[in-house]
């Protein structure tokens, strides 16, 4: 056993914790119980905490994260927000008051059994202490939409204090209704002068702590470099590597896996680049989905297609790419797309790096071509882009679900004709696809109905779909050949925007 050390409300925090100690189980082993265990799978929020992030260089930001999946280890020397600190929080609260967020979720009805009550005063107070929520004009609530694609998938509605309701998209209430939570959420001015979490903000977040904890026969590791992790690696490749445990935690909570040796990558500088130039953006493997999505404000299109419906912003504040890859699950939502991005890894090891092409990295199921002791340093996406891109997430739930299927589509037209086209396919073979047959039918072909009917047929016949408790083999392959068929009405230039490269 090991003494961590964090921040916990404004006070140091130094508390015994196993490698397989969870973060909530440590808060609530503080007394601090207000996040509680609903689903263990990060799907309904109750357990919903505030971390502090790096924001820039030197400023932090409040993220909304599930305490029931990470290691409490990887948050030693970092600083952690509950729902009881926001209700003590100096400058923000007196001895007889409450958060703003809590005093509008009492005065507006939000709460009933109050189970869920704490996980949805955290994400909204994220949300609350976003730099960049503003105010709209008008007292009308406003519906910010994708342009491209599936349209409604990226729709995000807007109260007029500026409060984005995906925000809440990962909190779960099942008595009181959603209506009252969202009347509360939009009635939050700002946050007020001497408010002491929001001018928190401006300061730098805690910097990475090296940790090594051993317990009986586990070991949880933080590395301090890129080199460090690949020794570490190289010694124990059948080590666990740990970046933000949205799939770990589930393996742990509800199959009861017990890693021996945990390496923690989510803080390793070298795996946290974003850099866009005229010819590549490379994303780090260790980024999460949230920081990917603000980086790149919007120059990856198809990619904006892909985060709202990656799960919840519960779920993309820690999962990343890295992560998501190297599951290498047939539906894992970010394949498809970068598959239809012409992505490529950059694998890294003690040997050096190398580049493999995301459509030749997986070689069967939960398989790849990456070696023992090989990690995902980065994700490659070559510019330019193609102009007319569509994400299409086939599920029962139309945000935070497993998909049954995913197609994702990428296509530049030359005049009337098809010049580049790449398409991703998610949940219809033993790994994501791409549809290959379908891509050659098209290239060089007109862009007409005709051809399209032609191709959507092809889809159809791409990849090995199967009967499951998600979807039967012939509902997936409809929706392949209906996908084709959308994305071409779609993509006619009286009925989509073309997005800029």
């Amino acid at each position: 056993m090991h003494h961590i050390r964090m921040t916990v409300n404004g006070r140091n925090a130094s508390v015994d914790a196993s490698p397989h100690t969870r973060l909530l189980d440590f808060l609530r082993g503080q007394g601090l119980t207000g996040a509680k265990e609903g689903c263990a799978e990060g799907e309904c929020g109750a357990c919903a905490v505030l971390v502090a992030r790096p924001d820039g260089e030197k400023g932090t930001r409040w993220t909304a994260v599930n305490a029931c999946l990470p290691p409490a280890l990887a948050f030693d020397g970092q600083e952690i927000l509950t729902v009881e600190g926001l209700g003590t929080a100096p400058g923000v609260c007196r001895e007889s008051d409450v958060h703003p967020v809590q005093r509008a979720m009492a005065a507006h009805g939000g709460s009933q059994c109050g189970y869920c009550t704490p996980g949805f005063v955290c994400s909204m107070a994220a949300e609350y202490y976003r730099p960049e929520r503003a105010a709209t004009d008008g007292d009308v609530v406003a519906t910010r939409t994708s342009t491209v694609g599936d349209g409604h998938a990226a729709e995000h509605e807007v109260g007029p204090n500026g409060f984005d309701l995906h925000a809440l998209s990962g909190n779960l209430c099942r008595c009181t209704g959603y209506r009252p939570i969202r009347d509360a959420a939009y009635a939050l001015g700002e946050p007020v002068d001497g408010d002491q979490i929001a001018a928190r903000r401006t300061m730098p977040a805690p910097p990475p702590v090296p940790t090594r904890v051993a317990a009986a026969d586990t070991v949880f590791i933080r590395p301090s470099s890129l080199e460090e992790l690949l020794d570490r690696y190289e010694e124990n490749p059948d080590a666990t590597l740990v970046a933000g445990a949205t799939d770990l935690g589930v393996e742990v909570n509800i199959r009861h896996a017990r890693p021996r040796t945990y390496l923690a990558v989510d803080r390793l500088a070298e795996l946290r680049s974003l850099e866009i130039t005229a010819d590549t953006v490379e994303i780090g493997g260790a980024l999460t989905l949230s920081e990917i999505e603000r980086g790149l404000a919007g120059r990856v299109p198809l990619l904006d297609e892909l985060f709202p419906l990656f799960a919840s912003r519960l779920i993309r504040n820690s999962a990343t790419l890295g992560g998501n890859l190297g599951t290498a699950s047939p539906i894992g939502d970010s394949a498809p797309v970068l598959l239809a991005l012409d992505a490529v890894l950059v694998l890294a090891s003690k040997k050096g790096e190398r580049e493999v092409a995301l459509a030749e990295y997986f070689t069967g199921y939960r398989r790849t071509v990456k070696a023992r002791g090989e990690i995902i340093r980065a994700v490659h996406i070559p510019m330019p882009l193609a102009k007319h891109v569509a994400f299409y997430k086939l599920a029962k739930r139309r945000f935070d679900d497993i998909s049954s299927v995913a197609v994702a589509i990428a296509v530049d037209l030359a005049g009337d004709r098809v010049g580049r086209v790449r398409i991703g396919l998610g949940g219809v073979a033993a790994t994501p696809i791409r549809a290959l047959a379908t891509e050659e039918l098209l290239a060089g072909a007109p862009w007409n109905t005709e051809t399209v009917a032609s191709a959507a047929e092809s889809m159809a016949a791409e990849g090995t779909p199967m009967n499951d408790h998600r979807a039967s083999a012939r509902y997936r392959t409809a929706m392949l050949q209906q996908s084709l068929l959308r994305f071409h009405a779609q993509s006619r230039p009286s009925e989509v925007l073309e997005v800029a490269r």
